[in-house]
């Protein structure tokens, strides 16, 4: 199967073609709902704001994750170093990661989705599950233990001990020959970046008088942010009938409003678009979404109608063998 058996060439180019002001919309959205959360915060601190609060920044910290995936395909504005840029400093360090180490691992994904030698096949196996192992992974991400192992796991990349990767398989780096200067640095120049952005930030909120709300923010990065993180990497790869075809191994779902706020911005949940032509800019991905569906391309790939639809076939019994060669 390929992109061309379903499209022209010249709805190729102009599916690929690049505008910095859709770029610039699509990075208002994420900052501007931010920015607008921090602020009803601020103005009304209470139970019924604090915790709306904690799930969309969560959301939003996904989006900062989906923003740096985007540039580490150079498929937002049209000039690299913009998108190298912004990949880092409104995206990647937001979430202690960047674009420069997240490029090459996760194109080894686009490379072997599906296959044992897919880097990300950790976040999306063992589904379907029971309804009690289910809650127990939700509950366990909304509490922050899972918020913590990653954040340990961090140091251990960030200092160079194991080796970059956004899902939770470790492997460990030898250290034969490496001295305590060596690892220091690594480590300074990696946390660099992400320690910049959250000092910025706590620096901002403290100069309004609002320094509490760097907890917010720190609780929804050990929290929410986890969970919207599932849902999403759950909804892409997850329960798919074919591991191995390319046709069959990669899901699109809709979303309704307060879908796309916790699990798909930037539509990330036009999935199986972006694994068929993933120099496609986010913002053309509905487009090309509506061209695939009109010339059958669903009539064998996999569309979901929402995501509440897929967290009940998570939770619809014990996972099935799956075939990964």
């Amino acid at each position: 199967m390929q992109v061309q058996d379903y499209l022209s060439k010249e709805e190729i180019k102009a599916l690929t073609q690049k505008s910095d002001l859709k770029a610039l919309f699509e990075l208002g959205k994420t900052w501007g709902t931010i920015l607008f959360t921090f602020l009803v915060v601020a103005w009304y601190p209470s139970v019924f704001t604090i915790v709306p609060a904690l799930f969309i920044l969560g959301g939003k910290q996904l989006a900062c994750a989906i923003i740096m995936h985007d540039a580490s395909h150079r498929a937002l504005f049209r000039a690299n170093a913009v998108n190298d840029w912004v990949g880092n400093w409104l995206g990647g360090y937001w979430v202690f990661s960047d674009t420069q180490r997240y490029r090459p691992y996760h194109l080894k994904h686009h490379v072997n989705t599906g296959t044992h030698k897919d880097p990300d096949l950790s976040l999306t196996r063992g589904y379907p599950t029971t309804i009690k192992s289910f809650v127990r992974k939700i509950l366990r991400d909304l509490a922050g233990i899972t918020g913590f192992k990653t954040q340990v796991g961090l140091f251990y990349i960030n200092f160079g001990l194991v080796e970059f990767t956004a899902a939770g398989v470790l492997k460990k780096i030898n250290q034969t020959g490496r001295s305590l200067g060596q690892f220091i640095l690594t480590g300074l120049r990696n946390y660099a970046g992400p320690l910049a952005v959250h000092a910025l930030l706590l620096g901002v909120l403290w100069a309004f008088g609002v320094a509490w709300l760097f907890a917010l923010w720190v609780g929804a990065l050990l929290s929410t942010y986890n969970f919207s993180l599932r849902i999403r990497s759950m909804a892409e790869h997850s329960m798919v009938p074919e591991p191995l075809d390319n046709h069959r191994n990669t899901r699109t779902t809709y979303a309704r409003w307060w879908e796309k706020l916790l699990f798909a911005p930037h539509h990330v949940n036009y999935h199986a678009e972006h694994h068929l032509l993933m120099t496609v800019p986010p913002y053309h991905l509905p487009k090309m979404h509506q061209l695939l569906k009109t010339r059958g391309f669903y009539e064998e790939g996999i569309l979901a109608q929402n995501y509440v639809q897929l967290i009940r076939q998570a939770m619809s019994g014990r996972p099935r063998a799956e075939k990964r060669h």
